[in-house]
């Protein structure tokens, strides 16, 4: 016999979050319990199949056509919450599905609102996902258009570095599902091109992040501009003490917990690597990884080897394509059409080795990434779980690997008591370079042995650029003051010396005789 259902004045006194525990409960339907979300309390729901959520089945065949088989755990756990229209605070590490986690019950929640109208009155936003970076923004937003695709719901998406022209014109068409960063969001707020006061649910998509770029101002004021009553389900790869700061403000009082995995955890189909190196080594040790790590000794194919300065993005980037390595770079000093094109050419195989800063390490969904290298070792911690996480995903299998020198040493322990890891540090010695048409190798202790001094074609085509560029200091205008020498004395010079000075040095002043008796020629 089931216990009755607790009432609604029982619910709202309730004040501590509930996380759900580990345990199954198998059902034909969700709704079925009439339970509240936020009265889950030591049960966890699992699903075999998306058909048992009760969603659309115009959802369910867009879900199909994308080749979704089994809910993820995040998503088994969060679509049933947000499906009774319950707020979340979901963590999962980055990669689990958390987009299909709140993109489906989003949508299920709003479609019967759509509209087949052509006006835009007919279409306000009405779901509002804050996604941290372009890049995140843009695969989110392409995920939701596939998702709603067999309905009349539109899904659009806004963020910086472009022009905001395109973007305005959009969103006056309407627009029912809109995801955005938050800075180029408050510019359409602030050219009234988009309205927000329809808005029913925001999703926050990787708060940890956006909190460390500093988008808690615009956050708030976004939240000023969104109607009171709305539902709001918050995702974050970590539960930082900043994070449950903001949900104590930004949800209900009693949101629903999820956890997929332990706070800061890294996946456990990724196998991770630490190798002690040389800092005037660490090139060339990455370049004869790059080179020999593939199947039977052959190069890596698709490899993200992530860097901390913008910088040493785009030097070691050049140093690789040097070498005969197909190499592109991604960091903050791009342009988006520069940093997609990169990416469409690193996912479709045309780039084989994406050196990138952490700009990239959030929101990226390549699939079947084997391999990430730490070629820096990251500042924070909580980085290192993210650009990690690149591989690895899904089920699929990946391999870490992270370069360290005897500086890094504070950088590392760092990263081991966050995980709960210790790593074991491989020795590693790169195999010794050649000059071009010698067959002698580079000293060690030589500083032309860095990978970035290997000579190649390239590099003698722009030295005969700059050599015919040169012009010696022969051939350069001077000023003939320059040219003249040093003299203690002017009145010493010599008559041919006065006559080879230029006109405008000569003193025109009168002389006064001198006896001859002192040595002169008198009057």
């Amino acid at each position: 016999m089931l216990k009755p259902v607790p009432s609604v004045a029982a619910i709202l006194r309730l004040r501590r979050p509930r996380v759900l525990s580990a345990q199954d409960i198998r059902m034909s339907s969700f709704d079925q319990f009439g339970l509240d979300p936020r009265v889950l309390s030591a049960q966890d729901i699992r699903m075999s199949s998306f058909d048992q959520f009760g969603l659309d089945p115009r959802i369910l065949s867009a879900i199909e056509r994308m080749g979704y088989t089994q809910p993820t755990p995040i998503q088994e756990k969060a679509i049933p919450v947000v499906l009774m229209g319950g707020d979340v605070m979901g963590a999962a590490q980055t990669g689990t599905g958390k987009t299909a986690g709140y993109g489906l019950p989003l949508i299920a929640r709003i479609l019967p609102k759509a509209n087949t109208s052509m006006s835009p009155a007919r279409h306000p936003v009405r779901a509002l996902i804050l996604a941290p970076t372009r890049e995140l923004a843009d695969q989110v937003s392409d995920n939701l258009v596939k998702y709603c695709a067999d309905t009349p719901l539109r899904a659009g998406v806004v963020y910086g570095g472009v022009d905001i022209r395109p973007q305005a014109d959009m969103l006056r068409r309407g627009v029912e599902i809109l995801t955005a960063t938050p800075g180029r969001l408050l510019d359409h707020v602030q050219q009234r091109s988009v309205n927000l006061s329809q808005v029913e649910i925001v999703v926050l998509d990787e708060a940890d992040r956006m909190l460390d770029m500093g988008f808690l101002p615009d956050i708030s004021r976004i939240l000023q501009l969104l109607p009171q009553h709305r539902q709001s389900p918050l995702f974050s790869a970590t539960f930082s003490p900043e994070i449950k700061k903001l949900a104590k403000s930004f949800l209900k009082d009693n949101p629903t917990v999820i956890e997929v995995a332990r706070e800061n955890s890294t996946a456990e189909t990724v196998t991770q690597e630490l190798f002690a190196v040389n800092d005037r080594e660490k090139t060339d040790v990455l370049i004869d990884m790059l080179k020999t790590r593939g199947p039977e000794g052959t190069p890596l194919t698709q490899v993200l080897v992530f860097v901390n300065a913008k910088i040493t993005c785009r030097r070691l980037a050049r140093t690789l394509e040097r070498v005969g390595i197909n190499a592109d770079a991604i960091h903050g000093d791009k342009t988006q059409e520069e940093r997609q094109v990169a990416l469409e050419g690193f996912k479709n195989g045309a780039i084989h080795v994406l050196v990138a800063t952490d700009v990239a390490a959030r929101g990226l969904d390549i699939k079947e990434l084997p391999f990430v290298i730490n070629y820096d070792v990251p500042y924070s911690a909580e980085d290192y779980v993210h650009r990690i996480g690149r591989t690895g995903r899904a089920g699929a299998k990946g391999v870490a690997t992270m370069l360290a020198t005897p500086e890094d040493k504070r950088l590392v322990e760092a990263i081991e008591a966050l995980t709960k890891q210790t790593f074991k540090p491989i020795s590693i010695s790169p195999m010794p370079r050649t000059r071009r048409g010698s067959g002698a190798p580079y000293r060690r202790d030589d500083r032309s042995s860095y990978a970035e001094r290997v000579d190649t074609p390239e590099d003698e085509r722009l030295a005969r650029e700059r050599a015919r560029a040169y012009m010696p200091p022969a051939q350069r205008h001077r000023d003939p003051i320059f040219d003249m020498p040093y003299l203690e004395n002017p009145r010493a010079t010599s008559s041919a010396q006065k006559a080879d000075a230029p006109v405008f040095l000569e003193r025109q002043e009168k002389r006064r005789p001198v006896a001859a008796l002192l040595g002169g020629r008198g009057r």
